[in-house]
Order: structure tokens, then sequence, then C-alpha cells
């Protein structure tokens, strides 16, 4: 049985850094993140436009971008970068375009892959990708429990 168009709803995530952007995407249903591309860095509005094509060529409905707060909360010269790029992006996209909290995301990778039981070697290949990934993943799970939530209030 197909889902319903009501029921479609797709991310594209981006892991915007200095030198390479990692993409990932969620499943129809926005339940599931998955590495999928890792883009080199060109200038903010080429960049912006190879994210949008991705995000058509993959039916995204919605793009998510990570931005590197500092520990403290605040907007320091990394996430200045990423919110000026979001802006440009915002500008071009006709789809959606939010903002996640990915402090601590590169670390959490790392914690995951030796717990995988990766080399080191592994370990430092280029992995932009799975940090989207990661990045998706803990916004999927935190809007599925804002959704349950909402329908325990309800109830």
């Amino acid at each position: 049985m197909r889902k319903s168009q009501v029921d479609y709803r797709k991310f594209l995530c981006v892991d915007h850094g200095g030198k390479r952007i990692g993409i990932a995407v969620s499943n129809e249903t926005a339940f599931i993140a998955r590495p999928h591309s890792i883009i080199k860095h060109i200038s903010r509005e080429e960049d912006a436009t190879r994210v949008l094509e991705i995000a058509i060529i993959e039916n995204c409905t919605d793009i998510l971008v990570g931005v590197p707060y500092d520990s403290d909360g605040g907007i320091g010269v990394a996430a200045r970068r990423v919110l000026r790029f979001v802006e440009l992006l915002k500008s071009i996209s006709p789809v959606p375009v939010h903002l996640w909290d990915e402090t601590g995301s590169s670390l959490a990778l790392e914690v995951l892959s030796i717990r995988k039981g990766e080399s080191s070697k592994q370990r430092r290949k280029p992995s932009d990708d799975r940090v989207a990934a990661l990045i998706l993943q803990d916004y999927l799970d935190h809007q599925a429990i804002q959704r349950d939530n909402d329908a325990t209030v309800q109830s």
C-alpha cells in the first residue's frame, strides 16, 4: 500500500564545513537518516545551488542545516559562516530551510566509530556525510518525541 502525499516528508541535511559539505537524507517518512554525499566547498552561492539541486533531485520537502554554536550557545565564527550560507540558501530555496544545533556532532561520530571498532585509518577518512546523518537523525528523533508528547497531551 502506498503512503498518501500527506504522510510524505523527506529531509536533506547539510553539515557545512570550511572545506567540505556533508549531505544526508531521510527516508520518505522522515524517520531514518542516511549519509548521502560529500561535496567540496567552492563558494557560498555555488554551495547553496548544489545543495538545492540535490534536495530537488532527492524529492526533499525540507532542508535542515546544522549550526555549530559555541559550547555556551553563542554564535562564533563557524556559526556566523553557516548562518550566512543559510540566509543565501533560504533566498533561493522553494523548500523550507530549518536550523538545528549540531554542537558535538563530530565528537559523537568519533565516539560511535570507536565503539563500532573502526580503525584510526578508517576514522581519518572524510566523514562529513556521516556527521550530517547524525545531525539529521538527532533532529528526526527530537521531532518524533515532540509528536508523541503532543499526542499524549491531546489524549
